[in-house]
């Protein structure tokens, strides 16, 4: 069977991975909310 072929990660891996995805995820978010409010007040700017 392919199940007996995958190497599952350990608790600590498992945590390690999933701390990266959700601060990556924040930082994403971040990121994506001062562009979108950069954008908005740059055509607020050109278009009162």
């Amino acid at each position: 069977m392919e199940f007996k072929k995958v190497r599952w990660p350990s608790k600590g891996e498992l945590w390690g991975l999933t701390i990266a995805v959700i601060t990556a995820s924040i930082i994403l978010a971040i990121f994506t909310g001062v562009i979108d409010t950069i954008f908005y007040r740059l055509v607020h700017l050109i278009l009162p």
